[in-house]
């Protein structure tokens, strides 16, 4: 049951420039933080500003420009992590992840790992686990039916898409995870990436490149 309004805050961070976003509901004032790619404080800060607890973090990958604020979060608030099935190696391993390669190593074990179709319960609202792999093998998006809202991290981006050139990456399920997945719902949702602008489901079915692959 919805409680209040969703508000939704996007603060670029890290040196690829992420999008870590900081989802709330205005009564409850309690938050989902997605994909928290770095300097943790200015995260927290983010929030006592708002006035918001922080409830969860939710993960789309595993990649270190998603996940290097993490150990920050979780030592301040205890907070539980949830990620896609099929990321435990990324998460765990600095060199999978790349986090070794760009700063100090991150290694996180303790992620509750959820399947294709999972629902979770956060700030009065299901939040529906939609696995796309493609950019990493358990990339997952998080859609929010009632809000109109999709988290799409790196598999969608405003008239583009994520790399598979990575670990665990491959091209073709890229294709069908955005085709046979994203594109089925309904157009007016609205598109939170990892990186760049936010989009629509209605517009990247029009301009994205892969729109030529829709059946």
């Amino acid at each position: 049951m919805l409680m209040g309004n969703l508000k939704i805050r996007s603060q670029v961070l890290g040196i690829v420039g992420t999008n870590c976003y900081l989802a709330f509901d205005d009564e409850m004032m309690e938050g989902v933080i997605i994909d928290p790619a770095d300097n943790g404080p200015v995260i927290l800060n983010q929030c006592r500003e708002l006035g918001v607890t922080p409830k969860a973090v939710l993960l789309t990958h595993g990649h270190f420009d998603h996940i290097c604020a993490v150990p920050d979060l979780v030592r301040a608030f205890q907070l539980p992590v949830y990620a896609g099935k099929g990321e435990e190696k990324l998460l765990s391993d600095p060199s999978m992840n790349l986090s070794v390669t760009y700063g100090d190593g991150v290694s996180l074990k303790k992620v509750e790992f959820l399947d294709d179709g999972d629902e979770i319960s956060l700030l009065g609202r299901t939040w529906k686990v939609i696995a796309t792999p493609g950019h990493t093998g358990g990339s997952v998006c998080y859609y929010l039916e009632e809000d109109k809202v999709l988290f799409s991290g790196d598999t969608l981006f405003c008239e583009s898409y994520g790399r598979t050139d990575f670990p665990t990456g491959s091209g073709r399920d890229l294709v069908s995870s955005v085709v046979d997945k994203l594109f089925v719902l309904p157009e007016e949702v609205n598109v939170y990436p990892g990186h760049e602008s936010q989009t629509t489901i209605g517009h990247e079915k029009k301009y994205n490149p892969l729109s030529s692959y829709q059946r």
